[in-house]
């Protein structure tokens, strides 16, 4: 008999009602791809916890298995790329979402969509990045492209307790940024000042409608929310500044004003981690390794096993978690 593992499956019956499942599966119901790869570590996302909870529409393919990133071992390939034995990491693309993801023991995918292992990190530690820091860096790096330096002036952070929020503050804080950490959860402010914010701030200040303009707080901003959050951040970016905006936490809508834009100069800058080129991606984990302090890496996440993902990525959605959580499989 063909060798079986473990694997997260969800599906959606004819009145599509989702269900979730343990399964086991053979590399025989793996989608098509040039390489296989054992998955040693994976992580829990939000966009994770919305696709296992069904509270958003992230899955579009049925039944598929979620997880959108992963590190583990080439087991097979026919990419010239990649040959038995490298160790890959894989972001986006697509992956848990409509190609199957990160929540089996094996996974077949692209190799072009894989990038390598930096040196001298481990699969849980690249896990304990993941998809939120990567982005997170993505993030560092637009602001920095615009000018937007330490000596400019402070940057806030929003959702500053989650994923990208803690990488984004320990990263910025570590390159000499005065950071200020925006989070509802008040007693989360000890975990921010340790990752090195300067300061923490209620997201009640940056919930309610915005100005057109306000006063000027930060030179740029790292926003993991969206919304009025959002639109609240850039009437408060100072002039010329800059605001990098990926995640959608509070919601997808931008109830702003072109104030900021035509009357300081602001740039919005929208990241996107999912479809970036292999270029912007392995600019981003060589930063990763040069400028995250990968001993902050244990503060900033929570390990558990494979039979946890599911309750994990319930307790994402609700705000029950702060940084990464990372899956040893």
């Amino acid at each position: 008999m063909p060798e079986t593992f473990k694997a997260i499956l969800v599906s959606r019956d004819a009145e599509k009602k989702q269900s979730v499942a343990i399964t086991d599966l053979t590399e025989a119901d793996l989608m098509e791809g040039d390489v296989t790869i054992a998955v040693e570590a994976t992580t829990v996302n939000y966009k994770d916890g919305l696709a296992i909870s069904g509270k958003a529409p992230v899955i579009r393919r049925w039944p598929l298995v979620p997880g959108i990133d992963f590190a583990g071992t080439v087991i097979s390939s026919s990419h010239a790329d990649w040959r038995t034995g490298d160790k890959v990491i894989l972001n986006g693309w697509g992956v848990g979402e409509t190609h199957f993801g990160a929540y089996a023991e094996r996974a077949r995918v692209k190799g072009d969509w894989l990038v390598p292992l930096p040196q001298g990190m481990s699969p849980h530690g690249a896990m304990a990045v993941g998809t939120a820091g990567y982005t997170a860096m993505l993030c560092v790096i637009a602001l920095e492209r615009h000018g937007i330096v330490p000596d400019r002036g402070p940057v806030v952070v929003t959702g500053a307790a989650g994923g990208v929020g803690s990488v984004a503050v320990s990263i910025l804080s570590s390159l000499g940024y005065h950071v200020i950490a925006s989070t509802g959860r008040s007693a989360e402010s000890p975990y921010l000042t340790d990752l090195g914010a300067s300061e923490v701030i209620s997201r009640d200040e940056l919930a309610q409608p915005a100005k057109p303009l306000a006063k000027e707080r930060w030179a740029g901003g790292v926003d993991a929310v969206g919304s009025h959050t959002l639109a609240n951040v850039l009437s408060m970016t100072s002039y010329g500044g800059a605001v990098a905006a990926c995640g959608l936490a509070g919601g997808m809508d931008l109830p702003a004003s072109v104030a900021p834009f035509i009357l300081r100069g602001v740039c919005l800058h929208g990241i996107d981690s999912v479809m970036a080129p292999k270029t912007v991606r392995m600019e981003a984990w060589r930063r990763i390794g040069t400028d995250l302090d990968l001993q902050k890496l244990a503060s900033l996440s929570t390990t558990i096993g494979f039979d946890g993902i599911i309750d994990a990525a319930h307790d994402i959605v609700e705000g029950k978690i702060r940084g990464r959580v990372v899956v040893d499989m």
